[in-house]
């Protein structure tokens, strides 16, 4: 695939590897790298395709700022949003929509069972994180802003708004009862998106919690909290909107200029991963596993055979809108800085090409 296409600019400096990053949530870019059709796909070029998360710590903070020229991030669109609304030169070239078990956790003597059964309830909601460079802090406050989308949706659903709710704010810190559950490990446990605040729904501080993701499935069984709102059966997608959903893949701008060939074969390997999920469920699962951290049993409940086969990214006009959906609301609530122009920041370019080149591979 080397010769797929030519390079934009012909004194483009040269890349001495690939990065890519992703969260721990059914992605086509996980799926190609854990099949190794990434590492194949370069081997000739003798360009190394790296991740983040097997990266040094210093190197780990790009996922959240995208300062990283050679970098492609598919993960949550409030660090996406955040970069671009800091500055970053990035372009978005792809969205994705995985339903991934979002719900609002409840006791299980609640009676809180529908979305209009949140009126007049207390809804747990995580502080800001703290943060070691200030200007990151709300856009790295993705516990808060999962929580306050979740809600949202819930109360949006059953005609109410945040007037007819109490949020409570509860610690960000990792917990000592999530950390356990999360086997010690600080990357899982960083993802349970507002599972810091289980000890308050216990104890009965706040009546509801919004989670998502299989890890959460299992804490939540552990802990003997249960489902209220499974915001994945709400009618419309404009009631599930979050933090994943859509879910952005972004580059940097000079990736685009000086590499568009090796971005389009990047592109055309993830698209060809989210074909083979379509016939192959059982291994897309067991890949999950390991991509999620969480149990077999979680990722078959959290994750739908539907879900799994639709991991293909497109720009397509419902997309964003519902991605512009998102970016008003992070504004409107103080996670992003500097409001933006949602178009300027597409380019379709490179998504397309990969479409090519895969309809031309046959």
């Amino acid at each position: 695939m080397a010769d797929t296409l030519t390079n934009l600019s012909n004194d483009a400096p040269a890349l001495d590897r690939i990065w890519f990053t992703r969260c721990p949530v059914p992605t086509a870019t996980g799926l190609a790298y854990k099949l190794g059709w990434l590492t194949d796909e370069f081997a000739a070029d003798k360009l190394p395709v790296e991740t983040l998360q097997e990266s040094t710590t210093e190197l780990r903070r790009h996922h959240y700022d995208h300062r990283l020229p050679s970098l492609i991030r598919e993960g949550g669109n409030i660090l996406a949003f955040g970069a671009r609304s800091q500055g970053e030169p990035t372009k978005l070239v792809g969205l994705t929509w995985i339903e991934e078990w979002q719900t609002i956790l409840v006791r299980p003597d609640s009676g809180i069972s529908k979305p209009e059964h949140l009126k007049g309830k207390r809804l747990a909601l995580p502080t800001w994180t703290d943060h070691a460079i200030p200007s990151h802090q709300r856009g790295s406050s993705i516990s808060r802003g999962m929580s306050l989308a979740g809600y949202k949706g819930a109360l949006a659903a059953a005609g109410l708004t945040f007037d007819d709710v109490e949020l409570v704010e509860v610690s960000s810190n990792r917990a000592a009862p999530v950390q356990d559950l999360a086997g010690g490990n600080r990357a899982s446990a960083g993802n349970l998106a507002g599972l810091w605040a289980l000890q308050r729904l216990i104890d009965g501080d706040v009546d509801a919690l919004y989670v998502k993701g299989a890890a959460a499935v299992d804490a939540a069984k552990k802990l003997g909290i249960v489902v209220g709102i499974n915001l994945d059966h709400l009618p419309e997608r404009r009631f599930r909107v979050n933090n994943g959903t859509p879910r952005p893949i972004t580059v940097h701008q000079s990736l685009i200029d000086n590499h568009f060939d090796v971005l389009t074969r990047f592109l055309y390997q993830t698209l060809r991963a989210a074909d083979w999920a379509r016939d192959n469920l059982s291994g897309v699962r067991d890949i999950l596993q390991s991509e999620t951290r969480g149990s077999a049993e979680a990722v078959r409940e959290a994750y739908s055979d539907d879900a799994l086969q639709s991991l293909h990214p497109t720009l397509d006009d419902e997309r964003l809108a519902l991605f512009d959906q998102q970016k008003k609301f992070l504004w409107l609530h103080g996670f992003i800085d500097n409001d933006f122009d949602l178009g300027d920041w597409v380019d379709p370019r490179p998504l397309e090409a990969a479409r090519a080149l895969l309809k031309r591979q046959g």
